[in-house]
């Protein structure tokens, strides 16, 4: 049976450009990059590429870019980082109420630190309110966290905004943006962001590997003790043929991303379109504007998405309720809860992601077999 892949938004299939490049790092350019002889510096040279690579992506510059393990590393790595080199200055963080469980569990171990952590609710379409972030910010605040984009609902949230209030206060401005990198155009200079968080398995690279950019001048805490690597902000021998991969993604990506953009908007909208016209009884979930150009999230009322999911994987189709992070998590999404949604919605959400992979004639097949699913279990 075909596999159709519509969960993009958990992991994406690596591009055969990005393993090409990737393969000689495991059997032939395999050296130690902090080593000194020529096999390691051909390891340590490929490095600094893929680093530059990922620096143009986002509007970096090089020596900004840090190598980590993934995204939840790259936040952990930017909310302690940070909180513990400001503590001096204060102990308040503001952050979201629908962001990743990397942001969220990281202010609840910080809460335990003693940190004051104020968490911004959002509205029906997953958007914070500007009024109450500026009420919110006091003397003691050091921090903000706000995600580019939500993985659930594909919100963007106004970040040139966010920014500049943050900047304006004197205050370090973070945003995780895993799931908007390579689907949003972003440049860090002129968007004033101080750090933001990468992963390469978003992007049809490897997973295992992610990247955190921090400003220039901005200084942070490490939280893996060890070697010197990554300015000795990151210990660890780093891993090379995934930071190879990153990079070839990330330079990818930057070269087809107006071109990725629209035609991920196009198959997005033709899905959503043709559920409307096919399937009664639904809600779509988060704007229609403002949103990740190859998200959606519709809740088919009536139903419980995991029995959805489970007919769909009878046909071979691959989609989500939510995040992939709290699949087996039973407790309701904390992102549809926060944007008001009832149990009844909240249930039968279905969140599909679309990529570079998909093709119309397959949406074809998922409505078709979305709508046979969804006959059978309101019956």
């Amino acid at each position: 049976m075909d596999t159709y892949y519509f969960d993009n938004g958990a992991t994406t299939k690596v591009k055969q450009e990005v393993l090409d490049e990737m393969i000689p790092y495991f059997s032939e350019e395999y050296g130690n990059p902090s080593s000194i002889y020529s096999l390691a510096r051909n390891a340590k040279k490929g490095i600094e590429e893929a680093r530059e690579k990922v620096a143009n992506l986002i509007g970096a510059k090089k020596n900004e870019i840090y190598f980590v393990g993934c995204g939840s590393e790259a936040d952990n790595t930017a909310l302690k980082g940070i909180a513990y080199s400001k503590r001096n200055k204060g102990n308040h963080i503001i952050t979201t109420k629908i962001e990743h469980p990397a942001i969220l569990n990281s202010c609840k171990f910080l809460e335990k630190q003693g940190f004051e952590i104020t968490y911004l609710n959002v509205d029906e379409k997953g958007f914070i309110n500007l009024d109450e972030l500026r009420k919110t910010i006091k003397k003691e605040t050091i921090l903000i966290s706000v995600m580019f984009a939500n993985n659930e609902i594909g919100t963007i949230e106004p970040i040139e905004e966010i920014a500049q209030i943050a900047k304006d206060n004197d205050i370090i401005f973070h945003t995780d943006a895993v799931q908007a990198v390579g689907n949003v155009k972003i440049n860090v200079q002129e968007m004033k962001i101080d750090m933001l968080s990468l992963s390469g398995h978003k992007i049809y690279g490897p997973k295992g590997v992610g990247a955190l950019y921090v400003r220039e001048g901005i200084d942070f805490e490490k939280f893996i003790n060890g070697g010197h690597q990554e300015k000795n902000k990151r210990a660890g021998t780093e891993n090379t043929a995934g930071i190879i991969g990153l990079g070839k993604a990330a330079e990818l990506a930057k070269t087809n991303l107006e071109t990725h953009i629209q035609n991920m908007k196009n198959l997005r909208d033709y899905y959503i379109e043709e559920v409307q016209k096919n399937i009664s009884n639904i809600k779509i979930n988060g704007p229609l504007n403002a949103r990740l150009p190859g998200n959606s999230n519709i809740s088919f009322l009536g139903i419980n998405a995991n029995d959805l999911l489970l007919e769909l994987d009878n046909v071979g189709i691959c989609a989500s309720s939510g995040s992939a992070c709290t699949s087996n998590d039973p407790t309701p999404s904390h992102v549809l809860t926060a944007i008001g949604l009832n149990s009844d919605e909240i249930k039968g959400a279905l969140r599909i992601t679309l990529g570079e992979f998909n093709t119309k004639e397959e949406i074809d097949y998922l409505v078709q077999n979305l709508k046979e699913a969804v006959q059978k279990l309101r019956l």
